[in-house]
């Protein structure tokens, strides 16, 4: 028997971070929540809460996400919004990552992420509505130095949300991004692949200069509720605006990519990434 108490958002990635955070705080505001993961089994949390299934969905196995899907319209009804959370960032110089390591880059963030897509639009399609909300990042348009692949899988994201847009809109359905900047997740650490798997060793020295100072940057960023509050207001607004920046540091860089030809743009980050910057400007948009 279904049973439809408010409205309904699937969200992916639901294990830690924004996930997490996004899955508390749609439960907080009265929303039934389908916080999916890949090992359920270990959740002690959101399993226990009130209106909130926690089914099993791996974005790289198609059968887990139709399987998912059909478990919260079995127990809700409906769906009413998809948040494409689940990823993690592959980093690393280009030349040390292997085919095999960016394959599975794409598969997660982009092609697992499509494939949800693909799987709820038929529902989303025979209501005349639904919000479909895609988690890129900041990176998906301000490129980083050795997060070549994640920035170009967020790039993809990008470009296929904004394609969607044409597509859907005589739906009804609404399609929106979300751009985080730095968050204090385990994005710099479980969520992220480091491997050298190529083996090339020319890079060292550089990888050892930027990257400390990069990984700082992730725990002294916003906090993950804080980009869940920016992903409930996309869910809640009615508005057709497609990208939320999510945090001060995305909001200004995002402002300077518009802004700045390319070449002072450039300039602008390598700056940005020094330990000068970082404990002076960096002050403005990072805690300390």
């Amino acid at each position: 028997m279904t049973r439809k108490l408010n409205k309904t958002v699937l969200i992916t990635g639901c294990s830690s971070g924004i996930g997490r955070d996004s899955a508390l705080f749609f439960q907080n505001k009265g929303w039934n929540v389908v916080a999916t993961m890949r090992a359920p089994g270990g959740e002690q949390v959101l399993n226990r809460l009130p209106n909130v299934i926690c089914p099993l969905l791996d974005v790289t196995d198609v059968e887990s996400i139709q399987k998912a899907i059909q478990t919260a319209l079995v127990e809700f009804g409906t769906v009413d919004a998809v948040v494409n959370n689940a990823g993690y960032a592959l980093i690393g110089a280009f030349e040390t990552l292997d085919a095999v390591q960016i394959r599975k880059q794409f598969d997660t963030n982009v092609f697992g992420l499509m494939e949800v897509c693909r799987s709820i639009l038929p529902h989303f399609r025979e209501r005349n509505q639904g919000i479909l909300i895609n988690v890129a990042s900041m990176v998906g348009r301000v490129p980083l130095p050795l997060y070549s692949v994640y920035n170009a899988s967020k790039f993809a994201v990008e470009g296929f949300s904004e394609s969607l847009v044409y597509e859907l809109e005589n739906f009804d359905i609404c399609v929106k991004l979300i751009e985080p900047g730095a968050t204090d997740t385990a994005f710099f650490g479980g969520s992220s692949d480091r491997y050298n798997g190529t083996g090339v060793k020319a890079y060292d020295d550089y990888c050892a200069q930027l990257l400390p100072l990069m990984d700082s940057i992730g725990p002294a960023g916003s906090d993950s509720q804080d980009i869940a509050e920016v992903i409930w207001k996309a869910a809640t607004d009615g508005r057709h605006q497609l990208r939320y920046a999510a945090g001060s540091d995305a909001r200004a860089f995002l402002l300077a990519r518009r802004i700045l030809p390319d070449g002072l743009f450039k300039r602008t980050i390598k700056i940005s990434l020094t330990p000068w910057a970082l404990k002076t400007v960096g002050k403005l948009f990072y805690r300390t």
